[in-house]
């Protein structure tokens, strides 16, 4: 579990690498049922900005921990950037469609961590 967590901390530095903002990460570790231990979601102004903070998070996991995502799906459209790298999804979305899906209130039993932005 300690090697999540570094993960989780990795992925946050390639979000804010390239000025994500809106940080959220969900336990869902003690939640019967769910697909992963974790949810980091976070958003971009533009489908630019999507695909660069998606590449930014590949990056850092890749080079800090050699992690690489099992899946990523979204990139067409950048809309809605998911990435899967098993037990921490990371969703990265633009903010109408973010308020849309509503994530992090998805799971009302998890415990809800939020990043503060950087200036």
């Amino acid at each position: 579990m300690e090697q999540t967590k570094e993960l989780v901390e990795t992925i946050t530095k390639g979000i804010q690498e390239k000025k994500g903002t809106g940080i959220v990460v969900a336990d869902l570790s003690g939640i019967d049922g769910t697909i992963c231990h974790y949810f980091v979601i976070c958003q971009g102004n533009s489908p630019s900005q999507v695909e660069a903070i998606t590449e930014s998070v590949g990056d850092f996991a890749r080079k800090e921990l050699d992690e690489r995502p099992a899946h990523v799906v979204g990139l067409e459209n950048a809309q809605w950037v998911a990435m899967d790298y098993t037990d921490v999804l990371v969703h990265v979305f633009l903010p109408d469609v973010r308020e849309y899906y509503d994530l992090e209130h998805l799971w009302d039993d998890a415990k809800l961590t939020y990043i503060p932005d950087l200036d």
